[in-house]
């Protein structure tokens, strides 16, 4: 029942789901002033056969941004989480609050002529999900990172981040670097198309690497997808995963909308 009316949130509040999505790599674009963006999304992932006795994991999640003007938007995004686990632990399946996430976006300087634009974030994760069941890490996540987009035609544009982890983990669940305690190199690249006023699609790869020598040091994630425009102001996103090392899923799948509450 909890589920339900979590999904029913999602999909009816006048949410935010980031341009980029169903993309993990941030654009440099803002809300504007006054205006509420909404993403909502479920993500189903197989997970690597290393991570047992967790197999599978869905995360459904929503994310608000809200434009305070001048270049600057104010993010809040909690995630509930289904963790299915093997016979071998109790229980059968975590479910609850994953942790949530507080951020903050400066558009530093807009795309001009040759230059791109640029864009810079810092996040901070509270545990507010339960560690002994895997939905949460236990940590205070501190994570700030930047953003350069640029418009190669007038339907293809590249963005890029690169960012620092300083405490805390990359873990969303189980999926993540569940073993470093801050200090991760983080970064992604997308690429999408405009196929029709409508259709946009594209690719991109994320990765995050810790200096520990843990065999969960490493995350790497390819995503191929793209959203169409439903109505004004609301898209569908749908994206197909897949990672490498046993912090990324081995195969996933993810559906969900965003909004713009104007």
């Amino acid at each position: 029942m909890i589920r339900t009316l979590w999904v029913l949130l999602a999909v009816s509040w006048p949410s935010f789901l980031a341009a980029q999505q169903p993309f993990y790599t941030d654009d440099a674009d803002v809300t504007p002033a006054g205006k509420v963006h909404i993403e909502a999304f479920d993500e189903y992932d197989w997970l690597q056969r290393g991570q047992r006795p967790h197999i599978r994991q869905n995360t459904i999640n929503m994310r608000v941004n809200y434009g305070l003007g001048k270049g600057l938007e104010v993010d809040l995004d909690s995630p509930l989480l289904t963790i299915v686990n093997d016979a071998t632990v109790r229980p059968l399946r975590a479910f609850g609050i994953g942790d949530t996430n507080f951020g903050v976006k400066y558009n530093l300087r807009p795309e001009q002529g040759k230059s791109p634009a640029v864009s810079f974030a810092m996040y901070i994760e509270t545990p507010t999900g339960n560690p002994r069941t895997g939905l949460g890490s236990g940590l205070t996540d501190i994570w700030a990172y930047c953003i350069l987009q640029k418009t190669l035609s007038p339907s293809l544009v590249a963005r890029i981040n690169g960012g620092y982890l300083f405490t805390g983990n990359t873990s969303t669940g189980v999926v993540g670097i569940t073993t470093a305690r801050g200090h991760v190199a983080t970064t992604g690249a997308s690429i999408t198309r405009m196929l029709t006023r409508r259709l946009n699609v594209g690719a991109e790869a994320t990765a995050a690497v810790a200096p520990n020598s843990d065999l969960q040091r490493a995350q790497l994630q390819f995503l191929a997808g793209g959203n169409y425009e439903l109505r004004e102001g609301l898209t569908l996103d749908i994206g197909i995963l897949g990672g490498h090392y046993i912090a990324s899923p081995r195969f996933g799948l993810q559906i969900g909308f965003s909004f713009d509450y104007r």
